[in-house]
């Protein structure tokens, strides 16, 4: 298994964390990890002998969108305006807080359900005696272990004012006085001091200090690698610096957890730790875990391999053991998970909120067709129902928001994008034929009820808390499910108040989320709720084509309306000059779809047939100009990501001393100068991670001959669905594309939510 980030794209706005990647690639271990425009390469070239390596800022790690905050009352919302990001950032900070008045709450230790013996047995102590304040002993495994705690009542996140942000609106912004001092240590080391605000905002108070203590903490910085830092201890500690120094160890294995984080892994099962950190050169690998776990750095769990076997029994003679799985990760996301089962756990088991008789969910389910009413039917009798379909299925759950509001529930729904929302408002508007039109002149224009998931969170958007801190609302449709990671899904259903319901959707065949977890295939496998499967096909030769893809079959399909294009090319010179002449001139001219409304699809950022290139030769054909704003003119498209895992395709409007001004899906968007390396980038072409979530009337995909390695169904599947019209595909590939569909599915990622749910729920049918 791979601990590094396989299964992302090149470090982007709109991807979590600096994860290298190969030029040319979506998908692969190494690769080069540049901000927008590629801003921050080469910046660690001195960095102890990491030559050619870059080091950059996390992108739109703090660059958002102004929106009103989610005040106390209603004089602070109307006086404080908070930016999107910001307020998604503080509310993932008091999640964190939650987190950790959990842990603190554990007082037994780690629960096992099983014997264990050796290396297994060690880090188990090692963990309890963390959590106890004495050493570990063997005598501690003698004792019965603790039944895994029922779900508990939520401490759900408060709404987040403008006073909590901090003086001028900044989160956590470090002093000057503490960044100068950094300074100093970076460059006495031979580090770039341009990283001085990063390692000052990761590591706090007296930051200097704790770098001149352990040289190797400048790794907790994104985008910095153990073999820069390496170097930069070298040069601090001199004779005193060596590999199996316990500090070099522990950072190596927070590090490569932190990697796995961003290939979507909540946890790493411990012979892949172990081999990673032996391929980092750590002599004594198990040492380095043991003292990782031991400086509650990392969280170590056991979980069984058949979750449904029977306990050995107490007076077993043979003392025969349950076979588990030692899993290690970092306590952010694995508390997150349990945090989240918990919160599913009181879903499934509480009983829902009583609006509108039995009587009245049937009439209403009985107006509705097939699938939809199913869904109408699960959801009136469960808090948590799963709803699976594509484009096409969207329908049913705009049908059962139709149903509930009818019955008096405070429905919403919730997308990933604004694309995503604004596409589902308006098939609400289309199955109520009573809802009061949406584009009504004046302030008072009547909202949708729809919202994206970071809004509905930040309160930029969305029905606002209670006096609890719950979402005002009864019940709410979450669709996109895919992309949810373990910490945004823990933030939703904390959110939640009792009683409510929660309808998660989505096509499982697409990209997962950026961040770790794979949150809804888990739900799906685990079986634990209902489950309704749309069948709903998608229509058209399109919708016959990605249906095939799904399930593993690249189909040749009737396309008489050229609804489906191959243009086969041989190099990447002729996939650029064809993806540019699609986009400017044959689908405008063939379609009658205009270049604004066409969007590029390439499996990477890098090569010669990267987003960068092709962004390039786009800009210069459709919006040619000197780039004076930081590479932007007015007219260009973009992609904007005001905080990691998300993108924001937009337009620049202009450029002042305040920022660079965009409309992003008709809302008005101001990026600081000095975010708008990190945090934009051109947008003719994107990768597929940034694109899901988004369709537009055509698309072009572009496969150029060095992006065969990073095929695979979902990837395929992501990107020729999001064209509602027209597909155009720009192939160099050959035969690794049906390859690619037939052979290559999504790559695992090691969680522990199945687990943890099946301790709490029972099964479902």
């Amino acid at each position: 298994m791979s601990t590094e980030p396989e299964p992302t794209e090149e470090t982007e706005p709109g991807t979590r964390g600096a994860a290298p990647e190969p030029e040319g690639t979506e998908e692969a271990p190494e690769q080069e990890a540049d901000g927008a425009g590629g801003g921050a390469a080469g910046t660690a070239e001195s960095a102890g002998g990491g030559a050619g390596e870059s080091v950059s800022e996390k992108p739109g790690a703090d660059a958002g969108e102004d929106g009103d905050s989610a005040g106390v009352d209603a004089d602070a919302a109307e006086k404080a305006r908070l930016s999107e990001a910001e307020a998604e950032l503080a509310a993932q900070r008091i999640e964190r807080e939650r987190i950790a008045r959990r842990k603190a709450e554990k007082q037994g230790p780690v629960a096992s359900g099983a014997k264990l013996s050796g290396k297994a047995a060690d880090l188990l102590a090692a963990v309890r005696a963390v959590e106890s304040g004495a050493k570990p002993v063997a005598a501690v495994f003698s004792e019965p272990e603790p039944p895994r705690r029922p779900a508990q009542e939520p401490v759900r996140p408060r709404p987040v004012s403008a006073e909590a942000l901090g003086a001028g609106g900044s989160v956590g912004a470090p002093a000057p006085g503490a960044v100068e001092a950094v300074r100093r240590v970076l460059a006495e080391g031979g580090a770039p001091e341009t990283l001085a605000a990063q390692v000052a905002a990761v590591l706090g108070e007296e930051a200097d200090d704790q770098l001149r203590a352990d040289p190797w903490q400048l790794l907790r910085v994104t985008g910095v690698r153990p073999e820069q830092a390496d170097g930069f201890a070298r040069a601090l500690l001199g004779a005193e610096c060596a590999p199996d120094d316990e500090r070099r160890g522990r950072a190596v294995t927070v590090w490569l957890l932190e990697q796995a984080a961003l290939a979507g892994h909540t946890v790493l099962e411990m012979p892949a730790l172990v081999t990673a950190l032996a391929q980092r050169g750590v002599p004594d690998a198990d040492a380095a875990v043991q003292s990782t776990i031991a400086e509650a750095e990392a969280l170590v769990f056991q979980d069984a391999l058949a979750p449904a076997a029977p306990e050995p029994a107490e007076d077993d003679e043979e003392e025969a053991e349950r076979p588990v799985r030692i899993l290690v990760g970092l306590e952010r996301y694995a508390l997150a998970e349990e945090s989240l089962a918990d919160g599913l756990a009181r879903l499934i088991n509480s009983v829902p909120k009583e609006d509108g008789s039995a009587a009245d969910w049937e009439r209403a389910a009985g107006s509705a067709e097939g699938s939809a009413a199913e869904l109408i039917r699960a959801a009136a009798a469960g808090g948590l129902v799963l709803h699976t379909g594509g484009e096409a299925s969207l329908t049913e759950p705009a049908a059962l928001l139709v149903a509930a509001r009818g019955l008096g529930l405070r429905a919403w729904a919730a997308t990933h994008s604004p694309l995503g929302r604004d596409r589902f408002g308006a098939l609400l508007d289309e199955a109520d034929p009573h809802a009061p039109d949406p584009h009504a002149p004046g302030p008072h224009a009547p909202a949708r009820q729809v919202a994206t998931v970071a809004g509905l969170l930040s309160g930029a958007e969305g029905p606002g808390r209670d006096a609890d801190g719950a979402f005002d609302l009864d019940l709410l449709v979450v669709l996109d499910a895919p992309q949810l990671d373990v910490e945004t899904a823990a933030l939703l259903v904390e959110s939640l108040p009792d009683g409510a319901r929660l309808v998660l959707g989505g096509d499982p065949a697409v990209l997962w989320s950026a961040g770790p977890g794979r949150v809804f295939a888990d739900l799906l496998a685990a079986r634990i709720c209902p489950q309704v499967a749309s069948r709903r096909p998608d229509p058209g030769p399109l919708g016959e084509l990605v249906s095939g893809i799904g399930i593993g079959e690249l189909n040749q399909v009737e396309a008489p309306g050229k609804e489906v294009v191959i243009v086969p090319v041989r190099d990447a010179g002729e996939a650029v000059h064809r993806t540019v002449q699609l986009v400017a001139d044959s689908v405008p001219r063939a379609i009658g779809v205009p270049a604004e409304e066409t969007q590029v699809i390439t499996p990477g950022h890098g090569g010669a047939v990267g987003t960068r290139a092709l962004n390039a030769a786009l800009k210069e054909r459709l919006n040619p100009g000197p780039g004076r704003f930081g590479g932007f003119d007015p007219g260009d498209r973009v992609a904007y990501s005001p905080a990691p895992g998300r993108t924001l395709p937009g337009q620049v409007v202009k450029a002042d001393a305040d920022g660079l001004h965009l409309t992003c899906s008709g809302e008005p968007v101001v990026v600081p100068k000095e975010r708008v390396e990190q945090s934009v980038r051109h947008g003719w072409a994107l990768t597929a991670h940034q694109a899901v979530g988004g369709r537009w009337p055509a698309a072009v995909v572009v496969l150029p001959g060095d992006a065969a390695q990073a095929l695979s169904r979902p990837w395929v599947y992501t990107a020729f669905g999001r064209a509602e019209r027209h597909l155009s595909v720009v192939h160099g590939v050959e035969q690794a594309l049906p390859r690619a569909v037939a052979e290559i599915p999504a790559k695992p990622r090691t969680t522990r939510l199945p687990v943890l749910l099946g301790a709490q729920t029972p099964t479902s049918g």
